[in-house]
């Protein structure tokens, strides 16, 4: 395992230089950057201490600032200590600012503007906590997406995620024996989603919970025939009210959700079809 320093550097919060520096070294086997992460650089001074701070740990630096003096100061430096210079948005807006035959304005975190989108993402993800593992169940009908699965199917981190994404989600447990929301049975306008997984992948996620919270008796909870039943069921209540279904054994959390705002885009367009006619 080869390990190197990366200086992330931002004028903003560094969300967008960090996403770009996991999408690049995950490309790299046998790799393991040790990330040094500079947010709201906007003076000489920052700057300073960021210039000094790859000075101590000589290692790539990937920038995302748009002042134009404080680009040129940081690439000076890099050239001097012999470490790579990155602006990784340079190309990208560029090729956009070609295309559009529009010119670009240089305002630190800009992507960040407290207009209406953020307030709705903020909405979103609270709407996504008030409806978290059942709760406000009769609340469902003003959900976009509804996500039902056995326990540790990653439906709360995914309701979370596409809250992010600026849409209302809500989650409901499935578990075995119980009754489910009957709100969930005549829902009109959400998606709703079921989650599925791997009995053995599943077996093996609740098993680190309760040894987690020190809790290692054998329960049914983690014996893989329950479980394997467990799933089973789950996946004939899909099927019977026919909702997508989506295994999560292999999936992130990015992949799942990626794949249930395709679902959700379809499931948007047929009912604006259904209305129109």
């Amino acid at each position: 395992m080869r390990n190197f320093h990366l200086h992330l550097v931002s004028d903003s919060t560094g969300e967008t230089v960090s996403s770009v520096a996991r999408a690049a070294v995950v490309q790299f086997d046998d790799v393991e950057p040790q990330e040094h992460v500079w947010t709201l650089v906007r003076t000489r001074s920052q700057l300073e201490k960021v210039i000094a701070g790859v000075e101590a740990n000589p290692g790539a630096v990937l920038v995302t600032l748009v002042n134009a003096e404080l680009r040129e100061t940081l690439k000076k430096a890099c050239l001097k200590l012999k470490v790579p210079y990155i602006q990784v948005l340079d190309g990208v807006v560029a090729e956009l600012s070609n295309y559009l035959g529009v010119a670009s304005h240089a305002r630190p975190g800009r992507q960040h503007v407290m207009d209406e989108e953020y307030f709705s993402r903020v909405e979103a993800i609270n709407f996504a906590l008030a409806h978290d593992d059942g709760q406000a169940h009769w609340e469902l009908e003003e959900a976009d997406i509804v996500l039902v699965g056995p326990s540790r199917t990653s439906k709360s981190p995914t309701c979370v995620y596409l809250a992010y994404k600026g849409f209302r989600s809500a989650n409901i447990p499935f578990v075995t024996g119980c009754p489910l929301p009957p709100e969930l049975e005549t829902l009109k306008s959400p998606l709703v989603v079921g989650l599925t997984i791997s009995p053995d992948r599943l077996q093996q996620i609740r098993r680190t919970r309760m040894q987690s919270l020190k809790q290692d008796e054998h329960t049914a909870y983690i014996d893989v025939e329950a479980i394997e039943s467990e799933i089973e069921e789950a996946r004939k209540l899909f099927y019977r009210h026919h909702w997508p279904v989506i295994d999560v054994t292999r999936r992130s959390v990015e992949e799942t959700a990626a794949t249930i705002i395709q679902y959700y885009e379809k499931h948007r367009e047929k009912q604006a079809a259904g209305g129109a006619l």
